[in-house]
């Protein structure tokens, strides 16, 4: 516009400029350095662009009202403009220092023109009141300023929170084991999470149709889509993936997007073993009662009948097993509880190999084994373990009862081996061997779950209380399947403390534990 003033064809209808050579001067000037303020200006940071773009406009504007006073009414108006746009740009203190400055280029451009006599029509009224005018509009805008830039922090700040909780739901949801699939109204797969990819596996490459993908789960997304009932029934996505059970739900009211949630039916049915252990524990402890009030009347028995002088040697025999197996069952109680009640086992010192064989006594004198055959075998005379005798003889009796249940040839009698040794690594182990059938791998997989059992008569309960008890006393019990036919239960003990010889009392404690 200065330029326009100057230059322009308006010039024959203003008054003539009382510096025309100023003028022209500062109407170039000016028009040069607003386009380089425009070319170069943007590159920089917007605060610098506002401070340096005001103070060329207060240099020129300043002095092309001295330059143009039948323009200076005009200038000192557009120039509100610009001190009102800093103000909201800048920081308050440069706000206010702009507009000093205007303030004191006014007053200074109109004391000058009055010292050097030159001839102005204005008065001192005029630039009073441009500089009332520019100290208002600063302050408004100043703070304007300042909220507006509050709210921009703030919004940056809460963009930031957003932008990290989208990131952990992401996270969570690509981490959750419940396969999640985002399945548009084109019944295209949009999203899937990484357990959703694992359960897809090879069906899921590269297959974004639902349809080609997987048919199945298409068919029911589609009978839930039209009548909202949903096939609860588990399906089978592969032959080497678990079975999953689908459940639908809308992304949003009315939108034609699908979340598909894949249920592993082995977490499940997991979370309802653990479940059902949590029951099992509470109906021990109230059990324990129950059972032990007989035990105590059995074992009262027995001692009464130990007494009595007219009972025959293979008698009191008998009543001998009687009352090994009743302290015997006592114990079992006591273990089951304990492994309720996740009690930390009673370690000591034991002698491994005095100690299996005392049990293999005490084994065939409580079940006659018949015609089947059970040994020990030993790499070293003396082992040393740290281990809760007790807890250590049910978890033998365990894998012997089952050894001889079922590591046989049908029609064969049972050859079960107790080997005592000592591995690669220097750590103890005993392994119960058979010479059986063996275990087929899809059932090994599954031997020390809670309840999982191939007997009518099983409870399942007996590897699984038996790893326990193993991991209480820092120990591992593991299925080892042998080359030649047959099976091996294993039991590896953490290093011994100190390989001392067994306490004179050992060998009685293993007799009647």
């Amino acid at each position: 516009m200065l330029v326009f003033v100057v230059f322009g064809p308006v010039v024959d209808y203003l008054s003539v400029p009382r510096h025309p050579g100023l003028a022209a001067v500062l109407a170039s000037g000016y028009l040069l350095a607003a386009l380089l303020l425009f070319v170069f200006g943007r590159r920089g940071e917007l605060r610098t662009q506002a401070l340096v773009g005001v103070s060329i406009d207060l240099l020129f504007g300043i002095l092309a009202i001295h330059a143009l006073p039948v323009a200076g009414t005009g200038i000192s108006l557009m120039l509100m403009f610009n001190i009102g746009a800093a103000a909201l740009l800048l920081r308050t203190r440069y706000g206010l220092g702009i507009v000093l400055i205007a303030v004191a280029g006014l007053v200074g451009e109109f004391s000058w023109s009055v010292m050097a006599g030159e001839p102005d029509t204005r008065s001192l009224v005029e630039p009073v009141m441009f500089a009332i005018g520019y100290l208002a509009i600063a302050t408004l805008t100043s703070v304007l300023g300042r909220e507006m830039r509050e709210s921009y922090n703030l919004a940056e700040r809460r963009g930031a929170e957003t932008a990290h909780l989208v990131e952990v739901n992401e996270l969570i949801i690509r981490r959750l084991r419940t396969g999640v699939l985002l399945v548009d109204g084109d019944n295209h797969v949009r999203l899937a999470n990484e357990a959703a990819t694992l359960l897809l596996g090879d069906a899921g490459d590269g297959r974004r149709d639902l349809a080609i993908a997987l048919p199945e789960l298409s068919r029911r997304l589609a009978q839930w889509r039209s009548d909202g009932r949903s096939d609860e029934n588990p399906l089978q996505i592969a032959p080497d993936q678990p079975e999953v059970v689908p459940r639908f739900t809308r992304l949003l009211a009315g939108s034609d997007q699908t979340l598909v949630f894949l249920d592993d039916t082995s977490l499940a049915s997991r979370k309802a073993e653990s479940l059902t252990l949590a029951t099992l524990g509470r109906f021990s402890a109230s059990l324990a009662h129950e059972i032990r009030n007989p035990l105590a009347a059995i074992s009262y028995s027995v001692q009464l009948l130990e007494e009595s002088h007219d009972i025959r040697p293979a008698d009191r025999r008998l009543l001998e097993i009687i009352r090994q197996q009743g302290t015997r069952m006592n114990g079992i109680v006591e273990n089951v509880l304990g492994l309720a009640r996740r009690e930390p086992a009673k370690p000591e010192h034991v002698e491994l190999v005095s100690f299996t064989r005392h049990f293999i006594d005490d084994y065939q004198a409580g079940h006659p084994i018949e015609l089947d055959s059970l040994r020990v075998t030993a790499g070293q005379p003396n082992i040393a373990v740290l281990v809760d005798p007790r807890q250590l003889h049910q978890v033998l009796t365990v894998l012997v009862h089952n050894a001889l249940l079922y590591g046989r040839i049908p029609g064969e009698p049972a050859r079960i081996t107790v080997n005592v040794q000592i591995d690669k690594q220097l750590m103890p182990m005993v392994e119960v061997l058979d010479r059986g059938p063996g275990i087929p791998d899809r059932i090994a997989q599954q031997l020390f779950r809670p309840f999982f059992t191939t007997s009518s008569h099983g409870t399942g309960l007996g590897l699984y209380i038996a790893r326990e008890l193993c991991r209480a006393n820092q120990a591992m019990l593991d299925f080892v399947p042998l080359p030649g036919g047959g099976g091996c239960f294993r039991i590896r003990f953490s290093a011994p403390t100190q390989p001392t010889k067994p306490p004179p009392t050992q060998e009685r404690r293993g007799r009647t534990v």
